[in-house]
């Protein structure tokens, strides 16, 4: 069984970092999705895609992942690299493009 362990990114309503710290061990389908005939859903018989365990830190969940035998595939998260911005900058007499406004 395969498992990919992964730190959740920052999602576009968010303004802080809640969330995007902790660390998910979530387990890679076995089955392929089928559509249902009936109704159209889409639907699996593999339940184990449905589960996401949450940890504290990247140690924690590999260390969980060898604990019971599992093969897991980690990926580091990329790091924000802020970009100094200034208000002032949108009228400055150096800028590049038009100002639009």
């Amino acid at each position: 069984m395969q498992v990919r362990i992964y730190r959740e990114a920052k999602t576009a309503m968010q303004s802080g970092y809640a969330r995007s710290r902790r660390w998910v061990v979530e387990f890679e389908p076995e089955s392929p999705r089928e559509v249902e005939p009936l109704m159209g859903w889409t639907s699996s018989r593999d339940t184990r895609s449905q589960i996401r365990l949450f940890f504290a830190s990247k140690e924690e969940a590999v260390d969980y992942a060898q604990r019971n035998g599992l093969v897991y595939l980690l990926e580091d998260a990329k790091e924000r690299v802020p970009r100094p911005k200034s208000y002032s900058d949108n009228f400055s007499s150096k800028r590049l493009g038009r100002w639009t406004h």
